[in-house]
C-alpha cells in the first residue's frame, strides 16, 4: 500500500510524539515533580520561574538566550550543565559558545533555590526549568518539565561539536540521531527559531558567494535578499543581529509562524531555509506551518531533548554553585 508523503511526515509525526513520551517515562533519572518532596514545603520551579519572569519582563530576547544555552548543554555530553563551568578551555570559551547568553540568570536562580533548598538542585535542573519557563513567557505554553539531573565534572572546549546552520537536512538529521534525537523531533527544536536571532556572520555566505558560486543563495526570497544586504554589506561587521522569525509581529512568540516563513523563503540561515525544501523534512514543516499545535509539540520535544545523556546519582554531584565544580570551590555561596 502507497502512502503520500504528507501522510508519511503525518504518521512519523505521531510516532515521534509517541516516542518522546516513552523514552521520557523510561529516563530512569527523571520525573516530573523530582524535588517535591525534597525541599520541605519550597517550590523550586516556582522560585525558577520567578527569577526568569523578572529578567524576561525587563529583556524579552533572554528567552531565545535559556533554550539556546539548554540546547548547547545538551548537545554537548549531555544536560548536565557543563557549559556552566569557567575555565580557559572550558565549553564557554568554544566559538559557538562565546555569544551563548543567559548564564547569570541561572546563577541568580541557584542563589534563589539554595536559600530554600540547600545544596539539592543541581544547576542542570535549573536549566532546563529556566528554559521551559521561557518559552512559556513566549506564549508556547508550559510543559511539565522533567527534573533528577546530576551536574557534570568536567567541561572542554575540545568536546563542543554542535550542529553548523550550513549543514544539508540529511547532515543535521545524522548530527541529531547520534544524540538520540529523530528526524520529526529535530525539526521540531529547529522551531525553536521561531524567536531568537542569528548574526550576519552566519549567513552572510547566503548573501554573496552561496557555496562559492560568487552569487546569492537561490532559494532566499529576492525581497529578503534586499532587505538582508541592507543589514549586512559585504566587508562590514558581523555582530549584527536578525530575527530568525522573519515575521515582525511574531518575532518574540513562540508559535508556528516560523515554518510559514521558511515556506515562502524567508528562512535566515541555510539549514532552516532547507527543512521547508529538502523531501526529507518538507511535508513535516507543511503540517507544521498548518496547525496551531506546534507550542505542544515543541514542549514535548524540549523534554526529548532534556532527557540526552544525563547523569544519575551516584554520578556526577550537586554544584554549590553553577560555575565551579565542589572540590574546585572554595567559596562557598554566601546567603
Amino acid at each position: 500500500m502507497k502512502i503520500s508523503a504528507a501522510a508519511a511526515a503525518a504518521l512519523a509525526l505521531a510516532l515521534g510524539l509517541i516516542l518522546v513520551n516513552f523514552t521520557g517515562q523510561c529516563a530512569a533519572a527523571l520525573q516530573v515533580g523530582f524535588y517535591k518532596d525534597k525541599c520541605m514545603s519550597a517550590d523550586v520551579e516556582g522560585i525558577v520561574f520567578s527569577v526568569v519572569s523578572r529578567r524576561f519582563s525587563k529583556d524579552p530576547t533572554i528567552a531565545a538566550a535559556l533554550i539556546r544555552l539548554h540546547f548547547h548543554d545538551c548537545f554537548v555530553k549531555g544536560c548536565d550543565a557543563s557549559i556552566l563551568l569557567d575555565g580557559s578551555s572550558s565549553e564557554k570559551t568554544a566559538l559557538p559558545n562565546l555569544s551563548v547568553r543567559g548564564y547569570d540568570v541561572i546563577d541568580e536562580a541557584k542563589i534563589e533555590v539554595e536559600k530554600a533548598c540547600k545544596r539539592i538542585v543541581s544547576c542542570a535542573d535549573i536549566i532546563a526549568m529556566a528554559a521551559r519557563d521561557a518559552v512559556a513567557l513566549s506564549g508556547g505554553g508550559r510543559y511539565n518539565v522533567e527534573t533528577g539531573r546530576r551536574d557534570g565534572m568536567t567541561s572542554s572546549a575540545s568536546d563542543v561539536d554542535l550542529p553548523s546552520p550550513r549543514l544539508s537536512v540529511s547532515q543535521s538529521v545524522d548530527a541529531f540521531a547520534k544524540k538520540g534525537i529523530g528526524l520529526t523531533d529535530m525539526v521540531l527544536l529547529l522551531g525553536g527559531h521561531t524567536i531568537g536571532v542569528a548574526h550576519c556572520l552566519l549567513f552572510q555566505d547566503r548573501l554573496y558567494n552561496f557555496q562559492n558560486s560568487g552569487k546569492p543563495d537561490p532559494t532566499m526570497d529576492p525581497l529578503l535578499l534586499v532587505k538582508l544586504r541592507a543589514i549586512c554589506p559585504q566587508n562590514s561587521p558581523l555582530n549584527r543581529p536578525v530575527n530568525l522569525d522573519q515575521n515582525p509581529l511574531s518575532s518574540f512568540r513562540v508559535d508556528n509562524s516560523f515554518y510559514k516563513q521558511i515556506q515562502i523563503r524567508r528562512g535566515i540561515l541555510q539549514i532552516d531555509q532547507e527543512l521547508a525544501l529538502d523531501p526529507l523534512t518538507n511535508a513535516t514543516v507543511a503540517i507544521l506551518a498548518n496547525r496551531n499545535d506546534f507550542p505542544a509539540k515543541f514542549g514535548q520535544a524540549m523534554v526529548k531533548l532534556g532527557a540526552v545523556d544525563v547523569l544519575a546519582d551516584p554520578q556526577g554531584e550537586i554544584r554549590n554553585s553553577c560555575n565551579v565544580t565542589n572540590n574546585n570551590n572554595f567559596n562557598f555561596l554566601r546567603f
